[in-house]
């Protein structure tokens, strides 16, 4: 059935596009992906065989803004480990164990102010926080000044003030391991990593070191390389880390959403209009 298909719906990174997958749809004018990150493709192999790409950034900003604030909330207030002393049989605690971080004053810095990352500052501004952000370009002074967020033109400085940093930015070779030995280690000994970007973004093994030795107070990721960590991965092991399994997007209105927006791409390239979402080969 090679020749009959026009159009392709990625789900969860599957099929996996290859050249040879490519080569058997001669046919082929558009890859549609369930999501915003595209590091999964290889975007100058899919338009070298002259097939257009969209993602879908409007189903799921939203929806990633939450599980990012829903992560810095449980990670403040320590909620996994509350839970369980709750659910102990004995129930033993001392308040000292379970201090949190008062968010109303503290400093969130988010590192990529897409749409996903304005959509986070936002909810911070409710919350009463101070924002930094940094960006590949700044963004127009009347959206900094809507949510009180202050332009970081170096990373560097957004590290050594943050209490919480948060990583919403697609997978590159420019992001790749962007948080490392180094970044860690210019982040507060009080403050807390917060990963809804891509694993590889981090380098886990400094991140873990960094855990383990007191360099940064905790971290919470609903992202990690590899999905899933093997079961004896250290992280796994750690009480001041907090794992999701990439729930991201995975609401019922945001699945129901995305599907929306690929149909609308795939029609837009079927009938020869402009994609609404398309990404382009950098």
């Amino acid at each position: 059935v090679g020749k009959k298909v026009q159009a392709i719906y990625l789900w969860w990174h599957k099929p996996v596009i290859n050249k040879e997958l490519l080569q058997s749809l001669p046919n082929l004018k558009v890859i549609a992906n369930s999501g915003v990150g595209m590091d999964h493709l290889d975007l100058k192999l899919v338009a070298s065989f002259g097939v257009k790409m969209a993602n879908a950034p409007r189903a799921v900003s939203s929806s990633t803004a939450d599980t990012g604030m829903a992560l810095l909330l449980a990670s403040a207030r320590r909620l996994v480990e509350v839970h369980n002393i709750s659910i102990s049989p004995s129930m033993e605690y001392r308040e000292a164990d379970v201090l949190g971080v008062k968010l109303a004053g503290a400093t969130l810095g988010i590192i990529g102010m897409g749409s996903i990352g304005y959509k986070i500052a936002l909810r911070a501004k409710a919350f009463e926080m101070k924002i930094l952000y940094h960006n590949r370009t700044r963004r127009k002074v009347q959206d900094e000044q809507a949510v009180g967020a202050t332009y970081c033109r170096r990373i560097d400085s957004l590290l050594q003030q943050a209490d919480f940093v948060m990583l919403v930015v697609s997978l590159t070779p420019q992001t790749h391991k962007l948080i490392g030995k180094k970044e860690l280690e210019l982040m507060k000994p009080t403050a807390t990593l917060i990963n809804i970007s891509r694993g590889a973004v981090v380098d886990q093994e400094a991140l873990v070191a960094a855990l383990q030795t007191g360099v940064i107070r905790a971290a919470a990721l609903d992202v990690t390389s590899p999905e899933p960590l093997p079961r004896d991965h250290p992280l796994l092991k750690l009480k001041n880390v907090i794992i999701t399994p990439h729930l991201g997007i995975k609401t019922d209105k945001a699945t129901y959403m995305i599907t929306e927006e690929a149909v609308e791409n795939i029609l837009a390239a079927l009938s020869g209009l402009p994609l609404p979402s398309e990404v382009l080969p950098s």
